[in-house]
């Protein structure tokens, strides 16, 4: 069996409200639309060195998380990891550095894939809380056209559940 065409990995803390905007995303897409062979859906979260074996398993990696950028909250970016490498802040949160190690792991494998990042500006990550702000759910449908975009690239075009 190959690698798949395309892994959409949604990443990111849902403890800390819009930090994890990339799972909440992740799954909710998953509700709305049935994707082609080829095409896998992961949620990340925070788990850096286990998504060594997905991030390898795949040709192209689009990437879903909050981008912490002195911009509006809700603003979209897409990103090549070039791009992304000068934006990042300092780490506030283990993942972002882990997940570039893994990339970068993946790298030095001879396995990395094509890399593209879908980043959102949050919010708010302040105290603990699952639930994520009314602003970052509405940017849903949103960061979903960019997305389908995305996969319009790779002539990948989901089916709609419940159409």
């Amino acid at each position: 069996m190959g690698k798949n065409r395309v892994t959409i990995l949604g990443l990111g803390n849902i403890l800390l409200k819009d930090e994890g905007f990339g799972v909440h995303f992740v799954r909710w897409l998953d509700s709305r639309w049935q994707f082609p062979v080829g095409v896998e859906l992961v949620e990340g979260g925070v788990m850096a060195y286990a998504l060594l074996g997905p991030i390898c398993d795949c040709e192209n990696l689009i990437v879903i998380d909050a981008l912490k950028v002195n911009d509006e909250p809700g603003s979209i970016y897409r990103l090549t990891l070039e791009e992304l490498k000068p934006k990042l802040p300092p780490p506030t949160s283990a993942h972002e550095v882990q997940f570039l190690d893994v990339l970068f792991q993946a790298d030095l494998l001879g396995e990395a894939p094509e890399v593209i990042f879908l980043g959102i500006v949050p919010l708010d990550m302040g105290e603990m809380d699952m639930e994520m702000t009314p602003l970052m759910k509405e940017k849903f449908p949103l960061m979903e056209n960019v997305l389908l975009q995305e996969l319009s690239r790779y002539n990948i075009t989901p089916v709609r559940k419940n159409a």
